[in-house]
């Protein structure tokens, strides 16, 4: 078994959306606009490290409590479905989450999902446990790690499971986001939070994402590449390699019904972003409550400003995942560049041009 390199669950040093004056939405965020400003949401991430060839980890979505005896009501939606998202048959049927919700590379998935099983049942509780639905997502990193490698192991999962925190998470390069790239640029984890009133009560709800899907990058409403920011980039992944991994965390009492309305909203935001939805691309969205269904959901009527805010959320945290992702060379010399804030913010400020075809000159 190969050691892993680190682990890192602190934010990182690069800045996020909001640092530079890019506000998306008009809801307040909460105090990390992150994940983890949902009570009882912890992340932990395992970031796997052997250069030049392997860039990959796991990332941990904890909900404090969470198990086949107190499932969470849950909701997904799949925008495309060329994927490997472990477990979501039974989700889907029941509307429950059993387990946390980890992401890692393709190849991957399942051994993580082996590992994340191994780990519940020795939890307080599942001694007797005789059957278990593991939640497991995936994004294709193999254009900068060798994903043939398979390179994630329990020891990895476990790091991440058990190193789960609340506070700030870590973005970018890290954990099942270290190898993954989108629009474009490098990109990895980001995440994003806001807390809108709903039926006269303030509530929050929390997005994390593992960018790595094609499209042309939208920022408050200017086209974004890698050449109009002057930087040299090697051919975007084919489509295969797309996808992009959503989770959505609320304390607001809905049911899984609701619930699934509230994933399909995730997965719509990723056209604000300019996602491609291509072929090869596996764009999913699950969406769980960190509190057991026992009372009456709120009503439908008054979800409208839940919607909007996780489509801002949504937005937020896949800028977050570029901005903070570093310029990464990997698997047989292939580089993805980071998306540079200054010169993000100068395409920002300057007029806006049209963005010219491949083959038609230089972008601009």
């Amino acid at each position: 078994m190969e050691p892993m390199d680190y682990i890192q669950s602190a934010q990182g040093a690069r800045s996020r959306a909001r640092d530079l004056g890019i506000v998306i939405g008009g809801f307040a965020t909460g105090p990390l606009d992150a994940i983890t400003d949902v009570p009882g949401v912890r992340v932990g991430h395992a970031t796997v490290r052997r250069h030049p060839d392997v860039h990959s980890g796991v990332t941990a979505v904890v909900p404090d409590v969470v198990g086949p005896h107190a499932p969470l009501p849950a909701g997904m939606f799949t925008g495309n479905g060329y994927g490997k998202l472990i477990g979501v048959t039974q989700l889907t049927e029941l509307g429950t989450l059993e387990t946390p919700v980890l992401l890692t590379s393709t190849l991957s998935a399942f051994r993580v999902a082996d590992a994340l099983v191994g780990w519940m049942l020795e939890q307080p509780g599942c001694g007797k446990v005789q059957s278990l639905n593991p939640v497991v997502g995936e994004c294709n990193d193999g254009f900068l790690s060798d994903i043939r490698a398979r390179p994630v192991h329990e020891v990895h999962v476990r790091a991440a499971l058990d190193g789960a925190s609340g506070g700030p998470v870590a973005e970018g390069c890290v954990g099942a986001g270290t190898g993954t790239g989108a629009l474009g640029f490098k990109a990895g984890i980001g995440t994003a939070s806001r807390t809108p009133d709903l039926g006269g009560r303030r509530y929050t709800v929390g997005v994390l994402v593992q960018a790595n899907f094609g499209g042309t990058l939208r920022v408050l409403g200017r086209s974004v590449t890698p050449q109009s920011l002057g930087l040299a980039a090697d051919p975007a992944p084919v489509g295969e390699a797309g996808s992009c991994m959503i989770v959505v965390a609320t304390d607001a009492p809905l049911d899984a019904r609701q619930l699934t309305r509230v994933a399909r909203r995730a997965v719509f935001a990723l056209a604000r972003t300019g996602a491609a939805y291509s072929h090869g691309s596996g764009d999913y969205a699950i969406a769980f409550g960190t509190r057991p269904q026992t009372g009456a959901p709120l009503e439908d009527a008054e979800l409208g400003p839940l919607f909007e805010a996780v489509l801002d959320a949504v937005e937020e945290a896949v800028l977050n995942s570029l901005l903070a992702a570093t310029t990464t060379t990997g698997f047989g010399g292939r580089t993805l560049p980071a998306l540079s804030a200054d010169r993000l913010l100068e395409v920002l400020s300057g007029p806006a041009t049209p963005l010219v075809p491949d083959g038609e000159g230089p972008a601009r």
